[in-house]
């Protein structure tokens, strides 16, 4: 029992290893990164943070790129620069993939749907 014990961690070990290097999806990327804080939740942008529904693909990628290059075409780019960075570049693409798929939702009270009415309200 403890000779197979023995075989069996390592192999757990390392199919753990393997799964931690796989690149995260383009949406899990978005919430992990806050993206919706500024850009909101489904792209449509807030504010001085542009609106990303709509634009395609390699355009995104560009853009990407050019942050994590820190130039910024707007004044308020500049806090973008560092969440371009933290990126590597398989998560680069795949952000720019999913970005490219988002769709205009057609719900203008889509955030009232969101919203618990029976929540305090705090953030």
């Amino acid at each position: 029992m403890i000779k197979k014990l023995f075989l069996i961690l390592p192999l757990t070990l390392l199919a753990n290893d393997n799964n931690s290097t796989k690149t995260k999806s383009g949406e899990l990327l978005y919430i992990e990164n806050s993206c919706n804080a500024c850009h909101g939740n489904y792209g449509e942008g807030m504010g001085s943070a542009p609106r990303l529904i709509g634009q395609k693909e390699e355009v995104l990628l560009k853009r990407l790129k050019a942050l994590q290059k820190g130039k910024t075409i707007s004044p308020f780019g500049g806090i973008m620069v560092s969440f371009a960075k933290s990126l590597d570049e398989n998560e680069t693409i795949e952000m720019s993939k999913y970005l490219s798929k988002l769709k205009k939702v057609e719900n203008p009270e889509r955030y009232d749907n969101e919203y618990d009415p029976s929540d305090d309200g705090s953030s």
